[in-house]
C-alpha cells in the first residue's frame, strides 16, 4: 500500500534537511561540482569497507575502491534518499569487493599476499594470529554464493541488521535470513572439512 501524503511529505522534509542527500540528488542531476563533493565525502567508508572484505594489503584493493566509487556515481540516479549516501555507496563497495574477492581466488589461484602489519600497541603474534583468521574467512567469501557473501558481509563486517540488508538489497526479510543461514552453514562445511583452517580458525598450536 502507498504512503500516506503525510508520509511522503515526511519523507521529503528529511531528505531536504540532511545536506548530504541534497548533494547527492545535486550530483544524480548531472552537477559535476557536487559529484566531486560527494564522492570526497562518501570515499573514506568506501575504502574501509573494501578493505575490510579484501584485506589492506590486497594487491587488487585500491581497484575496487576506484571500481566501488565508479559504481556508486553511476547508481545515483537510482537514489531516492532513503538512506544517507554514504550508507548507499556501502552497499556498492560490499558487492564489488566481494566481487574482485572471487576473481582474485578464481582467476589467480589464490595467491600469497602480504601479511598486514601490526600496530605499536598490539602483539605481532597476536595481530598475526588475527590476521590470518580473517584472511581465512575473505577466502572463504570466494566459496560461496555472490549474494550470500554480500549479506554476511554486511552483517558481521558492517553490523547491519536484518532490516537494514534487506532495504539496501531490496530483498524480503526472509531472503536476507535464508542466504545469511546458507552462508553459515557453507562456511561451517567448508571449515570442517580443512582440518588446517579448522584449527587455524580456533586458534590451535
Amino acid at each position: 500500500m502507498a504512503g500516506s501524503p503525510d508520509d511522503s511529505q515526511s519523507a521529503g522534509l528529511a531528505a531536504a534537511a540532511d545536506p548530504s542527500v541534497v548533494l547527492a540528488e545535486r550530483a544524480a542531476s548531472g552537477d559535476e561540482l557536487a559529484v566531486g563533493r560527494l564522492l570526497r565525502l562518501v570515499a573514506p567508508r568506501v575504502r574501509a569497507v573494501v578493505r575490510a572484505v579484501m584485506g589492506a594489503q590486497h594487491p587488487d584493493c585500491d581497484d575496487a575502491v576506484q571500481l566501488a566509487l565508479m559504481g556508486f556515481v553511476k547508481a545515483l540516479p537510482a537514489f531516492r534518499g532513503e538512506c544517507d549516501p554514504a550508507g548507499y555507496a556501502s552497499t556498492i563497495a560490499v558487492r564489488t569487493a566481494v566481487a574482485a574477492r572471487r576473481r582474485a581466488l578464481v582467476h589467480e589461484g589464490r595467491r600469497q599476499e602480504p601479511p598486514e602489519m601490526a600496530s605499536d600497541e598490539e602483539s605481532p603474534s597476536g595481530m598475526a594470529e588475527a590476521g590470518r583468521r580473517k584472511e581465512l574467512l575473505r577466502e572463504l567469501l570466494g566459496a560461496i554464493p555472490i549474494e550470500q557473501g554480500e549479506a554476511l558481509v554486511m552483517r558481521i563486517v558492517l553490523g547491519w541488521s536484518l532490516d537494514e540488508i534487506a532495504a539496501y538489497g531490496g530483498v524480503p526479510l526472509n531472503t536476507v535470513r535464508s542466504r545469511l543461514r546458507l552462508a553459515k552453514e557453507a562456511m561451517r562445511r567448508r571449515i570442517e572439512s580443512d582440518d588446517r583452517l579448522l584449527e587455524e580458525l580456533q586458534g590451535e598450536p
